[in-house]
Formats: structure tokens, sequence, C-alpha cells
């Protein structure tokens, strides 16, 4: 978001925010759906199915990438037709995804923890 938000005021030039931004991609893509996978194998399904469209869009989204691209973020095409907009909203969507998770998370291991 922050990378975004400075592309997006001119601080930094689109090739040096997208470079960082396509850095994280793949390890974002294999951490989620590590995740995923290991929800299903334990048997967590409300957890898997909240994780499964998530997991689904990451993977979705980095197979569409046309060819001659950079990445997921190219810096010729990030201010055209609004995609610098519409990737602030799926960062700030992903932020309060991961918010959410890590407290449902949070109150799991608590409640597996705590004395009964």
């Amino acid at each position: 978001i922050i990378t975004l938000s400075d592309l997006e005021c001119d601080y930094i030039n689109a090739r040096s925010c997208c470079s960082k931004l396509n850095k994280w991609v793949v390890p974002e893509l294999i951490g989620h759906a590590v995740v995923t996978v290991l929800m299903l194998i334990s048997l967590h399904w409300f957890i898997f199915l909240l994780n499964l469209p998530v997991a689904t869009w990451n993977i979705y989204r980095y197979i569409m990438v046309p060819s001659g691209n950079m990445g997921v973020f190219d810096p010729t095409e990030i201010h055209n037709r609004g995609q610098l907009k519409s990737h602030m909203k799926e960062a700030m969507i992903k932020l309060g995804f991961h918010l959410l998770c890590f407290f449902m998370y949070l109150y799991r291991l608590v409640s597996k923890i705590s004395p009964k």
C-alpha cells in the first residue's frame, strides 16, 4: 500500500515501484496456497473456505499476466486504465482480509491453549 501510494504521489518512478511489488507476488502466492492446503488437511473447513477465494484470485492473477509484461505490476500499464486505483483497492481488501485472519488465528490459538 505504501509503495503504491508513493507511486501515486510521484515519490518513486513506476519501474522501481513495480519491481519492488513484483518481487513479493510469488512468495505471497506460495504462502497463501500453503496455508490454504494446510487448512484443508487439518479439516478446518470454515478457514479453508475463507482462504480459498483469495488463493484462487492470487493464482488467477499470476497466470493471466500478458506475455511481454514485467509481471503482475507492469510499469508501462500501471497508470493506464485506472490500474493504479484497482491495485490500491486490491491491496486494501487484502490488508483487511489478513487482519481478519490474524485475529481469527489468534483466537483459535488462545482458545486451544487456555485451560477449561
